[in-house]
């Protein structure tokens, strides 16, 4: 058995929101194992999700750049929101998106292409960058979106500069129709993104292991009601279109009018632009996501000091 730490049941309390004493008897339930626990915290109507919402706080910036049919995109983080502020980390962060733009989704070729206007490459700019400013940086990812036969979009939300902002969007719309209307639609689409933040364009694009997983919740949460296996079928069912409308892009409702599908959005722009309409892909970055920083207690701090 496991030793159920007070580490574990912070862990888990802020991955989940349920209390305490939950946590510690999910975590010896399932012999401290923290995605197990979840699933247990989940299935007793215990934790509303299994997400760690909240423990981001990593600062920086997301540049989006667009040439012709091509869409890349950049997260830089730094340690401060003030270095985000900074024109020089600013100007870094934009030339990066563009270099992109030539080099793909490779991050460690984005990072090895030669940097304008220097001897360096990329990473020894933002090293050099970093040695200037004074504050760790790093160059977290990129995605570079591209859209032959359609049109590519992009949306940046909490925009610092042009092109740069906290939550960046990268739209592929696939059509033959008028280009300036299926901007216009791309537009759209990419602010709805930001806002829902879909995991997938529809419910076959999503990991299998990700729905199995959500399907064996639900199963669990239904058995519990103590009906037929046949009923608890359909249950599950019913649920698992819920959930579909929740992270499946064609499947959610439109941000923009707040009652139509996306799939509905998109049958009825096909005969605006004079073709039919599909999603070809997206990408969505919101800055700091995932990456946990430690948390420190001001108040605590200052009195340690003042006693000293």
């Amino acid at each position: 058995m496991a030793e159920i730490t007070a580490g574990l049941v912070k862990e888990l309390r802020e991955t989940t929101g349920a209390g305490m004493m939950d946590c510690k008897k999910a975590l010896s339930e399932n012999d401290g194992d923290i995605e197990a626990s979840v699933d247990w915290l989940r299935t007793k109507g215990l934790a509303a999700a299994a997400k760690k919402a909240g423990r981001v706080a990593a600062e920086g910036l997301i540049s989006v750049a667009v040439r012709g049919d091509t869409g890349a995109m950049v997260e830089v983080n730094s340690e401060t929101d003030f270095v985000g502020r900074n024109e020089t980390f600013q100007e870094f962060v934009k030339t990066v998106a563009e270099i992109a733009l030539d080099t793909g989704n490779d991050l460690d070729t984005l990072k090895s292409s030669a940097y304008p206007g220097t001897e360096r490459n990329v990473e020894e700019q933002l090293n050099h960058l970093i040695a200037t400013v004074g504050e760790n940086m790093a160059l977290r990812r990129v995605s570079v979106l591209t859209s032959p036969d359609g049109s590519l979009s992009s949306y940046l939300h909490n925009a610092l500069a042009p092109g740069l902002g906290k939550i960046g969007v990268l739209v592929n719309l696939q059509s033959a129709g008028d280009g300036e209307k299926l901007q216009e639609l791309g537009k759209q689409l990419a602010m709805h993104v930001a806002a829902a933040k879909p995991q997938a364009v529809s419910g076959s694009d999503l990991d299998a292991d990700v729905v199995a997983r959500e399907k064996a919740i639900l199963a669990e949460q239904a058995r519990e009601s103590g009906k037929p296996e046949e009923i608890i079928e359909k249950m599950v069912e019913g649920r698992l279109r819920k959930f579909y409308e929740e992270v499946c892009l064609l499947d959610q409702t439109f941000v923009i009018d707040g009652e139509t599908k996306v799939s509905k959005v998109l049958e009825s722009a096909a005969g605006e632009v004079g073709s039919s309409v599909t999603v070809g892909g997206f990408d969505l970055f919101v800055l700091g996501e995932g990456i946990e920083t430690e948390e420190s207690d001001f108040a605590a701090e200052v009195a340690a000091a003042a006693a000293s």
